[in-house]
């Protein structure tokens, strides 16, 4: 079918939650919508098809898809014809399809991680099927290449080399939802980006949940510093950055490779999650604090001005004094230019859901306030060095936060608002930083001479 109503086309919402890996997802999404004759809606009053692509690495993020979900019920009194779809991560849990199953009757599609391809398919079915529609795989059966995909952003895309994990750190449930680890084939990703090239993208990031162990699973031989001197070579592409590193297997060859390449980035995101060796074994993390400071301290010999970024995790279960105190010295001690901060909260199906010594809130609270505090005076500080340097920056069009600034990112990934005219989006400038806040630079672009 196609998605037409009376001959007029219909409409269709994505709502995101979660992570880049998410958000690709949803751009594939609204290809493969798009590509059935669908066109994007400006709201949810205004659409036909919503789909809710879940998160459930962190409870809030659940607790506002099940709000949602209600809300949306409403709107479906007002729309019967209104066809609610819900997948990604929430929905490949068997209780949460369960729970939906059972309480939220009017949705009309639950699909998981490892079919979005089948989701035109499955629209078809709820065009004539009145009972609930729930298909989730158990794993990936193969990689699905070729499918058509409505980039959000126009200067810098995302291209995914690996689905899923197979780490099973003790407090997440990814493995679970995502299914084992798969990396595409390295000519299929090359294709993309030449394919993403000749539209005019500039930069694209490479996504998994592990980028470090891209290629353990060909039979090929290729690693993921291969794979990165093969689209380094890549003609007209101007920068490469990619996430998330996982420490265990940053090697050597890692570390030479992306100091080396000229179109890589220079900004590494690298999660610690902690730094007490005590509890990131019970993550089963598979690296020591010890570990993780000698892999700084090799990439900042290695890349002079790296820009460092992490995740930490505050309250995880037997987390003493002593260990979150490790936690603060290490973040003294490597000085992150920002941090992604967050309590630990249970995962049903995980390890650390059924740990004992869980740390009470109020613990959590105090920590994670101390640990941000730390952390913004640091990156602000971080901040203030880059006034006075003129660096280079991808335009990527108004500033989110002040409508008559333009946004640029500097190469280390850091956000620089300029006064600057739209036709500007998609070049790289030189800007010279006059000021910062917390979160961003101020610049004034170079003219050329």
């Amino acid at each position: 079918m196609s998605g037409k109503i009376n001959d007029n086309p219909k409409k269709y919402l994505t709502i995101t939650f979660g992570c880049q890996m998410n958000e690709h997802d949803s751009e594939i999404i609204a290809g493969m919508l798009e590509n059935k004759g669908y066109l994007s809606a400006e709201g949810q009053n205004d659409a036909d098809l919503i789909i809710l692509n879940t998160c459930c690495v962190r409870e809030t993020a659940e607790n506002k898809v099940f709000g949602l979900l209600g809300r949306l019920g409403q709107l479906k009194k007002q729309k019967p014809h209104l066809i609610i779809a819900m997948g990604g991560c929430m929905s490949q849990q068997e209780h949460i399809a369960q729970r939906i199953k059972q309480r939220f009757r009017y949705v009309n599609i639950v699909f998981g991680t490892h079919n979005i391809h089948e989701l035109p398919a499955l629209i078809d079915r709820a065009e004539y099927q009145k009972n609930q529609i729930i298909d989730i795989w158990p794993d990936r059966k193969d990689i699905s290449e070729g499918l058509s995909v409505k980039r959000f952003h126009g200067v810098r895309a995302w291209v995914s080399i690996t689905y899923g994990c197979n780490n099973f750190c003790t407090y997440c449930i990814v493995p679970y939802v995502r299914g084992r680890e798969k990396s595409r084939q390295p000519e299929a990703i090359i294709s993309e980006i030449q394919e993403l090239v000749r539209q005019g993208y500039q930069e694209v990031t490479l996504l998994g949940q592990n980028v470090n162990s891209y290629g353990k699973d060909l039979s090929s031989g290729i690693d993921f510093a291969d794979l990165l001197v093969k689209i380094n070579e890549i003609k007209d592409l101007k920068r490469i950055r990619y996430m998330t590193s996982h420490p265990k297997d940053f090697c050597d060859k890692l570390v030479t490779t992306v100091s080396h390449l000229p179109k890589i980035c220079e900004h590494i995101h690298l999660p610690v999650q902690a730094g007490s060796n005590n509890i990131l074994k019970k993550m089963n993390r598979g690296y020591t604090r010890e570990h993780y400071l000698e892999l700084v301290d090799k990439i900042r010999t290695a890349m002079p001005g790296v820009s460092l970024t992490t995740d930490i995790m505050v309250g995880f279960p037997g987390e003493s004094d002593a260990d979150f105190a490790d936690t603060v010295d290490l973040v003294k001690n490597i000085e992150y230019d920002s941090a992604f901060t967050f309590i630990y909260n249970k995962r049903q199906g995980t390890p650390a859901a059924g740990m004992q010594d869980q740390v009470p809130d109020q613990v959590k609270v105090a920590r994670i306030e101390k640990l941000i505090a730390l952390q913004n005076e640091i990156s602000l500080r971080k901040n203030k060095l880059e006034v006075g340097k003129t660096l280079e920056c991808l335009v990527e069009g108004p500033s989110k936060t002040n409508a008559d600034l333009m946004s640029a990112r500097t190469r280390t990934n850091k956000i620089a608002v300029f006064r600057g005219k739209q036709d500007m989006v998609g070049m790289l400038v030189p800007i010279l930083i006059t000021g910062c806040g917390l979160t961003h630079l101020e610049g004034e672009v170079i003219p050329a001479e």
